[in-house]
């Protein structure tokens, strides 16, 4: 019996001071194809009020194939490789399973 109904994926990263803008150009734009995949739940970008250059992604997925299947695409990889110029650190992922 399985238990869990869909994986969450919780992406928190930092922007460098100058490169706030360019992170939301980049960013929208992967927000508006992700949720356009058959996979996807919901794909959400959050960006922090008291400090402006943290963000958080919160994406839901059907399964991990949709996991993948995303990790694949053109907008995603697009997105990785711009973002290196961009972000001030490491992303910090985390993926949870929704259990109820």
């Amino acid at each position: 019996m399985e238990y869990f109904l869909m994986i969450t994926i919780i992406a928190k990263c930092t922007a460098k001071k100058d490169s706030i803008d360019d992170l939301l150009e980049l960013a929208l734009e992967l927000v508006q194809s992700s949720r356009k995949e058959a996979g996807n739940l919901s794909y959400d970008f959050y960006q922090d009020i008291t400090f402006p250059e943290k963000f958080t992604f919160i994406e839901c997925w059907k399964d991990s194939a949709a996991i993948d299947s995303h990790n694949a695409t053109p907008h995603f990889n697009h997105f990785v490789e711009k973002t290196n110029q961009v972000f001030a650190g490491p992303l910090d992922v985390a993926l949870f399973r929704k259990l109820t």
